[in-house]
């Protein structure tokens, strides 16, 4: 049953869906169409997570980089009409495009509802970074993928599991007047209410692009121990990588840097059946599933990047991680020497004063703090070293302001930021592609909320793609760094081999 709550002569149209049907099942229903996507609160609770929304058929999408901007922008009015977009290019910065795009659709949110009601969503990658700073070109990127990927969404179901309530909010855009907003508003939102009244799973389109072959990829090597599994170091390269990654730590170039290596898998399920493996063997409260039509990310992340509520910014990165025991005693052990560890405490405050830098940025003076430091948090494989840095964003600034002045986030590339990144570029052999960038929310009233993509599945041309890394410290051990990347990675495969 859906019951509209908005008020009475009021956009956006909200209903309530009672009972509130579960999100996975709701989003299967919607799969097929175009820019599908599933932000993911599958271990919620009220304080990480809290909410997951579901959403589709954009009436723009947003998809370039560095190099260009590409909108196509659908007039279509049924959820299903993939019909030839009218296409535009354009030129510039893609963070100030991005926000010139949402600010045509202004709008004031339901109080009813939870914060993400409509506006753009989607993909930041790592490769935005260098729109942020200059920095070299990688030296490998075969899969070629964009670095930004937007939809401009005007529904969206919205999930709050705490509390056992799920809702649909229909905008109406990009209808102009009053009255046909309100037409487009309720047509789409009978389309939405009608799939999922049928319960029907649908299929998600095929990607994109030819399968790539072996010979096609930059040079791979067998992991030790893994089946099929590919890397882009040998363990032998990966443990020079960070060796020399220390060597510029002791020459005072940077105090810590995030190296990664890539490991790759061929394609043996469809792209929703591997995310489903993944919610169900590895659940993480800032999960997702995106589906750009070149690419599927299907992420597991634990992390929050920054959330923007109002004013109030808020940042958790995760610095610290440690394999959880097969046992109570051993597992609590772990978590000990975790909060215990001089070198992962190191690691944290040093990502935490780069944060408390990033977010002074745009923040009012005096309003940056750390409320939370060294807080552990248990994941099913892992446990993770969490801090908090909160802010108020200055009068005048928007999210785009916030994300450009934060992009990428420091927990994934070192500090300082810039040599970082320019360290990260020289040692790892291949682009990160969306790995490190973000995936998530800016809504029209403002808002944002977006995740680290760390422990995440890149599936295009055929292939499988999750790199695993971790932060380099001047007390880094190079082969325990190596083993903490598959600790990482553990989680993944045994979901992708299930």
């Amino acid at each position: 049953m859906a019951l509209l709550v908005s008020p009475a002569g009021s956009l956006p149209l909200v209903y309530a869906l009672e009972p509130a049907p579960d999100a996975w099942i709701a989003f299967q229903s919607l799969a097929d169409l175009r820019g599908a996507l599933f932000l993911d609160s599958a271990a919620p609770d009220r304080f990480r997570g809290r909410h997951s929304y579901v959403t589709a058929a954009p009436f723009e999408m947003i998809r370039g980089g560095l190099d260009g901007v590409q909108v196509d922008a659908f007039v279509g009015t049924e959820l299903a009409d993939g019909g030839a977009p009218q296409r535009s290019t354009l030129t510039g910065d893609p963070f100030q495009i991005v926000q010139e795009r949402l600010a045509r659709f202004a709008a004031e949110p339901s109080a009813v509802a939870p914060p993400f009601q409509g506006g753009a969503a989607g993909l930041f990658g790592y490769g935005l970074s260098r729109v942020v700073e200059k920095l070299p070109p990688p030296e490998r990127d075969e899969f070629g993928l964009p670095d930004l990927v937007l939809g401009l969404y005007d529904w969206v179901l919205a999930f709050d599991p705490s509390e056992r309530r799920a809702f649909l909010v229909s905008q109406g855009f990009p209808a102009a007047t009053e009255a046909e907003r309100r037409l487009r508003a309720s047509s789409r939102a009978e389309e939405v209410l009608m799939r999922l009244a049928a319960g029907e799973k649908a299929a998600a389109p095929a990607l994109e692009g030819a399968p790539l072959a072996v010979g096609d990829l930059a040079p791979s090597h067998a992991v030790p121990g893994n089946s099929g599994l590919l890397s882009n170091f040998t363990p032998a390269g990966y443990v020079n990588a960070v060796r020399r990654a220390i060597e510029y730590v002791h020459a005072g170039d940077i105090f810590q840097v995030n190296i990664s290596q890539r490991l790759l898998l061929p394609l043996g399920a469809s792209p929703l059946e591997v995310y489903g493996r993944l919610r169900r063997g590895n659940p993480a409260p800032y999960a997702g599933y995106f589906h750009t039509g070149e690419v599927v990310i299907a992420s597991c992340s634990p992390e929050q990047f920054l959330t923007l509520s109002g004013r109030e910014v808020v940042t958790r990165p995760i610095k610290g991680t440690r394999p959880r025991g097969y046992t109570p005693e051993a597992d609590s052990y772990g978590r000990e020497a975790l909060f215990e560890s001089e070198k992962d405490r190191a690691e944290n405050v040093m990502i935490v004063d780069l944060l408390r830098n990033d977010l002074s940025r745009v923040a009012k003076p005096g309003t940056v703090t750390v409320p939370r430091l060294f807080e552990i948090e248990g994941y099913p494989t892992v446990h993770h070293l969490v801090s908090e840095v909160r802010g108020e964003l200055r009068d005048g600034l928007r999210a785009m302001d916030l994300l450009r002045a934060a992009f990428p986030g420091g927990s994934v590339t070192g500090a300082p930021k810039v040599r970082a990144m320019e360290i990260i570029q020289e040692l790892e052999p291949t682009a990160r592609g969306p790995y490190c960038g973000s995936l998530g929310w800016i809504s029209f009233h403002g808002d944002l909320g977006l995740n680290i993509l760390i422990r995440t599945v890149t599936i295009a041309r055929g292939w499988l793609q999750f790199p695993v890394g971790g932060g380099v410290v001047a007390l880094s051990n190079p082969d325990v760094e190596y083993q903490e990347t598959l600790h990482k990675a553990n989680g993944i495969l045994r979901a992708l081999m299930d």
